[in-house]
């Protein structure tokens, strides 16, 4: 696991800047084991990216940072409370958005917010909710019904129920699926606004635009954190070199074919009109694209890798946990 290279290999950060410190967590369902062996720390205003497959136990990850869900093995705290046995306490300061809208779609922006207002006990639900509904941009629609919302405002709507107690922590559960690229940008910067006033963030991503917006990102395959830190440090402890070539319509389909497998060549991936060609050892890629380097049809040209290229690496070489 690779370690984060802003500060020396053994130093922490102070104890009031932790809000997650866990060690050696593992979590097995039907015997199998979804989360094996994980250590890591998340600081105070942190937006923290889990990425990785489908199934690749980023969610059990993030419930059982945060006591939703108790390890089989392993120790740790979250905002100061033992995620064993004060899971209660963690619960009443973390907010939780999952994918899917889970408000009432018969009750109107408003209400739903009163609603919410009501149900954590806050002295004046009204006036929170008034004041919820301005900060996300919501006025306007307060008397419209959150099942007649497009997907961008009830993520809106949302995310003002989850942080309307004014959590310490939020967990976001990939919560941009199928919302227009205007709308996750908008979204971002209102976490971003929130992370600067304080506010911890924990979200899982398939998107690597998304990733690329957190100030530090973890790589989960198969229960495994393969590696974690800031973008620059992942993609530069990847040790990837990466060449992009294009050619003319036709051409790339069979070069890929050609080229995959080949001695050097850890990774062969198509974006658009091009190739995206990576291997961790140099000398190795180098020697292995020598002969189609030489072709005139095709143009090659080095590049930094990208993450998208640092996660595929990362995919080809994880061991899946179902076989």
């Amino acid at each position: 696991m690779s370690e984060v290279n802003a500060a020396p290999k053994n130093a922490r950060p102070n104890v009031g800047d932790v809000v997650i410190d866990v060690q050696h967590l593992t979590k097995k369902f039907d015997g199998r084991a979804v989360v094996r062996d994980l250590s890591m720390q998340v600081k105070r205003g942190t937006i923290y990216g889990f990425l990785g497959p489908n199934g690749s136990g980023k969610t059990t990850t993030i419930r059982m940072l945060c006591g939703l869900l108790t390890p089989d093995e392993g120790t740790g705290t979250c905002l100061g409370y033992d995620i064993r046995t004060q899971t209660d306490k963690i619960k009443t300061q973390v907010g939780y958005m999952t994918q899917r809208f889970s408000l009432y779609q018969d009750l109107s922006v408003r209400e739903n917010l009163e609603f919410i207002g009501r149900i954590y006990g806050l002295e004046n639900p009204k006036a929170a909710a008034r004041a919820a509904i301005k900060r996300l941009g919501l006025s306007g629609r307060e008397q419209q019904l959150a099942g007649e919302l497009s997907g961008g405002w009830k993520q809106r709507l949302a995310l003002g129920a989850c942080t309307l107690p004014s959590p310490q922590l939020l967990l976001l559960d990939e919560p941009t699926a199928g919302v227009d690229p205007k709308a996750r940008r908008e979204f971002w910067n209102e976490i971003h606004a929130l992370a600067a006033d304080g506010l911890t963030v924990l979200v899982s991503t398939h998107y690597m635009d998304e990733a690329e917006r957190c100030h530090e990102i973890a790589y989960i395959a198969y229960g495994e954190l393969l590696v974690h830190g800031t973008v620059e440090h992942v993609i530069a402890a990847s040790h990837l070199t990466t060449y992009v070539v294009s050619a003319g319509a036709g051409v790339l389909n069979a070069l890929s074919q050609d080229l995959t497998g080949k001695p050097g060549v850890d990774m062969v991936a198509p974006f658009g009109t091009s190739l995206h060609v990576s291997g961790r050892d140099a000398v190795a890629l180098e020697a292995g694209i020598a002969p189609y380097r030489r072709r005139a049809d095709l143009d090659w040209k080095k590049a930094e890798p990208s993450l998208e290229d640092v996660f595929i690496d990362l995919m080809s070489r994880a061991q899946d946990n179902f076989k």
